[in-house]
């Protein structure tokens, strides 16, 4: 069986840190290590549809964003396929055949939609669309055949539900789908970022994003304001390391090396943090060392954007041809399932009589 690997995000906006951290980074890790036959990231644009139908400007112009940064980041289009999620239209027919096999039931049990619905503030007035979104996400993995999914450990639930509609379609018309493992990043913080904010997860709604193209200045500015201990008010004072949104990020982003060139008055993040919870660290010191860590890791990224927006057409291509490749595969497993479930009228003629 080859290994493949599909995994994406919704174009609803630039990708920030907590993106980074919890799958692109480790994307570019995976499709690096020669590991695996087939690589695919989906830009989700139709699953950002179900819940800005309103707003498809929104969108469309988000789905160049996306692209910028995942290229800016290192996906490797010679390595990768980048594909646009509508234009498949394998998929939608993968998902209507998959509804058939999940109760509502099951769908709000899920723990994602429950967080996702509280958050959107949807109540009773969930679109449809929303409310189906892991019949959709199963049809995206399986359709590709992927055998791993790098995703964040908030989407944990929705490989769960991908694996049972797997088991239960191979059940019932035989064994046809592949069953997809997730894959989480092996540094805990890197699973699931905070907001600067200190609230549990970076979000674009709540405003408390580091974006992947935010200028230097503007990360300062934003780190400068990052939640640290409230109880840390003089110099003097313990300080609290757990809960405390700098040392998080440091935790997700520092090295030993980076002591000899930022801070040298440590060997490393423990001494660090063994310092500030005796107290006679301030946060302004901690604040400018994480500042000057993460333009190191931004840096280069800003600038391979930056190169890239100079030409649309290329990154459009990029998009063209990751697209056409992700069809001709999701065409063939759809061959198959079509013959699975007896529904390849056509092809078979004599089943017709």
């Amino acid at each position: 069986m080859a290994n493949v690997i599909l995994t994406g995000d919704r174009p609803t906006g630039r990708l920030h840190l907590g993106h980074y951290v919890g799958s692109l980074r480790r994307r570019v890790e995976l499709q690096n290590s020669s590991k695996y036959d087939k690589i695919f990231i989906m830009i989700a644009d139709a699953q950002a549809l179900t819940d800005n139908a309103d707003n498809p400007e929104k969108v469309r112009s988000n789905i160049l964003e996306v692209a910028l940064d995942y290229l800016a980041c290192g996906i490797d289009p010679e390595k990768t396929h980048i594909l646009i999620q509508s234009q498949i239209p394998e998929l939608c027919e993968l998902t209507f055949y998959y509804m058939n096999l999940v109760t509502v039931s099951r769908l709000q049990r899920n723990p994602t939609v429950k967080t996702e619905i509280k958050m959107r503030n949807f109540e009773a007035n969930i679109p449809v669309g929303f409310f189906t979104y892991p019949i959709s996400q199963a049809a995206d993995i399986t359709l590709f055949k992927a055998t791993e999914v790098p995703v964040g450990e908030d989407q944990a639930p929705m490989l769960e539900q991908t694996v049972e509609i797997v088991r239960r379609f191979n059940r019932i018309y035989g064994e046809t789908l592949v069953e997809p493992k997730i894959s989480l990043s092996s540094n805990a913080v890197c699973c699931r970022l905070p907001g600067t904010d200190g609230k549990a997860k970076m979000s674009k709604s709540l405003g408390n994003c580091i974006y992947l193209s935010d200028e230097a200045e503007t990360v300062a500015a934003k780190v400068k304001e990052m939640y640290t201990d409230p109880g840390h008010i003089r110099l003097s004072d313990p300080g609290k390391v757990e809960g405390n949104v700098v040392f998080t990020f440091l935790d997700a982003f520092c090295k030993d090396e980076d002591f000899a060139k930022f801070l040298p008055d440590y060997a490393n993040l423990d001494e660090l943090k063994d310092h500030y919870r005796r107290g006679g660290l301030g946060d302004v010191k901690i604040k400018k060392f994480l500042t000057a860590v993460l333009e190191q890791e931004l840096a280069p990224i800003r600038e391979r954007r930056k190169e890239l927006q100079k030409d649309i057409p290329y990154v459009f291509e990029v998009l063209k041809r990751g697209t056409a490749a992700a069809r001709e595969t999701g065409m063939r497993t759809m061959e198959e399932v079509r013959r699975a479930m007896r529904i390849n009228y056509f092809d078979d003629i004599s089943s017709l009589y």
